[in-house]
């Protein structure tokens, strides 16, 4: 015998439970009004009568009808759909980011779409394939794109915001920390207890990031009167990258005895280096600082000293901005960088 609902639908011969999904005819016909009264109910910014709307919103509720976010879309011109492009996704940090921005997203009624490319060289296609699903903006983490990537992305009418790691291009949206204030910090921090020979673990020589840690670190350590730092590539932001740069600054003729890393895992990487190839403790025989204060830092096994990024704040300034932009697209490009978070102390010491 066909089954019906209880709004007198056959229930096809897939359908869960018996029941077929409600449409808006079906809750129109229910409630007696016309279809595009109902419709308009479910959109805040359109005209119905308040006393209207809360009865279609409870009557939909009750027998469990959702609108169709493609059929608004339609309507509205915009899906709600924030695209989220990461390539370094094993990079401690980032998980920790996204798991945030996603929350936020959520909140300002945006439903996050997640692309990974492993590669730097697949961010482009990442971004291209994105735009397929007509993404209302796009916020890219740990990557950078191509001029051409940026305009398809401006054709398409879908903004991108860079999280951390910033474009060169002048029209593009960014929030960051302040790199180049951060790496002054480690800078001030060594030198005043008492490190005189300093050096720095650089990441991706093309990164925003590197390149701000590196300079603003660099730059302050000739302001204060130090021979300028040795600095050692270790080529990515990776642990097994930190842990290579150990070897090669085994082989100084004249060891630092303060280290900055590109960030905490490259840190932990250097660290484990210094202490199973080189034998050095840390910190008695060598202070290291890293960049980010990710989670694992904090851990008692590792206690790594750390320039913590307003991880907060650029969370909710990135969702700020993506609620500005998914209301009107053609806003002014701005560039938003927040000043780093207090240092906190464990794997560095005061020389004599």
């Amino acid at each position: 015998m066909e089954e019906v609902n209880e709004l007198g639908v056959s229930a096809g011969p897939g359908s869960r439970k018996g029941r077929s999904r409600v449409t808006v005819k079906d809750l129109a016909r229910d409630l007696g009004m016309s279809v595009s009264t109902v419709s308009r109910a479910f959109y805040a910014e359109a005209v119905v009568a308040p006393a209207t709307r809360e009865l279609v919103l409870k009557r939909a509720r009750e027998l469990g009808y959702r609108p169709n976010p493609m059929a608004q879309s339609l309507k509205t011109n915009r899906t709600q759909i924030a695209g989220m492009v990461v390539s370094d996704i094993t990079n401690p940090f980032y998980p920790e980011v996204m798991s945030r921005l996603a929350a936020g997203l959520h909140e300002i009624g945006m439903n996050v779409m997640l692309i990974s490319a492993p590669q730097a060289g697949e961010i482009d296609d990442a971004v291209k394939l994105l735009l397929s699903y007509q993404p209302d903006l796009v916020i890219i983490l740990a990557a950078t794109l191509s001029s051409e990537a940026m305009r398809e992305c401006r054709t398409a009418g879908s903004p991108c915001i860079f999280f951390n790691r910033l474009s060169s291009d002048p029209d593009s949206f960014g929030v960051s920390c302040d790199n180049a204030k951060g790496g002054g910090k480690a800078a001030d921090f060594l030198i005043k207890r008492n490190h005189k020979r300093l050096a720095y673990i650089s990441a991706y020589a093309d990164a925003s990031t590197n390149m701000e840690r590196r300079d603003g670190f660099l730059k302050r350590v000739v302001e204060r009167g130090l021979t300028r730092p040795v600095v050692i590539e270790a080529g990515s932001f990776s642990y097994e990258a930190g842990y290579e740069a150990a070897g090669a600054f085994g082989e100084l003729e004249e060891r630092p005895d303060g280290v900055f890393c590109a960030n905490d895992i490259v840190a932990l990487g250097f660290i484990d280096g210094v202490r199973n190839r080189l034998g050095l403790d840390v910190p008695g025989d060598i202070s290291v600082v890293g960049f980010d204060d990710i989670a694992m830092a904090g851990w008692p096994s590792h206690g790594l000293t750390t320039v913590g990024q307003p991880v907060d704040e650029m969370v909710s300034a990135t969702v700020e901005l993506a609620a500005t932009l998914a209301a009107d697209p053609r806003e002014k490009p701005i560039v938003t960088r927040l000043a780093p978070r207090a240092i906190v102390e464990r794997t560095t010491t005061r020389r004599r």
